[in-house]
């Protein structure tokens, strides 16, 4: 009730969903998540709902009760080409997070999957590639690229600053692979500006232009 009353009072159309990961809970948090979905359509009918979501460690229950929920946006991000995991993420497993998608895919649920990367951690091109391949194998909808920052000192540094053309050959990429949308540039994020790329998708529209 307290996330319907925030939405409500910043009027918001298009909401996001997070959380930090509740490894510590049975259903690692989806039981919340699930119930938060069910309040904001009670209350907030009107608004279309998005949700960003830990692994659960691969728990088939917990994933498929948050896409029984009915978000119109599922987004996992699988944050780094698989290479540098032991690195960025050594708590998550690469083709565990492919696993959500499939996962996803199998309950016939109506709604968006979406997942999305960082760059300038030290990937290769063909690595972004690749990994382009396999969310689309697993049947992701939408892309984002954005630049990493580092956001203090103990974690890991920034390899390098991508160009800005460099983020518009990965959006044609990310294209040409298949994806209905593919959102590119230094300071995309999972969420960045993402009732414009709900309302793009719900109208058929493929690019958000120039960022």
């Amino acid at each position: 009730m307290r996330v319907a009353e925030a939405a409500r009072e910043l009027s918001l159309k298009h909401i996001v969903i997070t959380s930090v990961t509740r490894d510590d809970l049975p259903d690692g948090g989806s039981g919340l998540f699930a119930e938060t979905i069910a309040v904001l359509r009670r209350e907030i009918p009107a608004a279309t709902i998005e949700v960003l979501t830990p692994d659960f460690q691969g728990d088939r229950g917990a994933i498929q009760a948050v896409a029984a929920a009915g978000p119109d946006i599922y987004n996992h991000n699988l944050e780094t080409v698989p290479r540098l995991y032991g690195q960025v993420r050594p708590q998550a497993e690469y083709q565990r997070s492919l696993d959500l998608f499939s996962c996803l895919n199998s309950t016939g649920a109506d709604l968006i999957t979406k997942s999305g990367i960082m760059v300038g951690l030290g990937e290769r091109r063909e690595e972004v590639a690749a990994v382009f391949r396999d969310l689309k194998r697993v049947g992701c909808d939408v892309v984002t690229v954005g630049q990493y920052l580092r956001p203090r000192k103990e974690n890991f540094p920034v390899a390098r600053y991508v160009p800005v053309e460099e983020f518009a050959e990965y959006e044609k990429i990310g294209y040409d692979i298949g994806f209905r949308l593919v959102v590119a540039g230094p300071l995309v994020r999972s969420s960045f500006r993402a009732d414009e790329a709900m309302a793009l998708l719900a109208a058929g529209k493929p690019r958000m232009g120039a960022l």
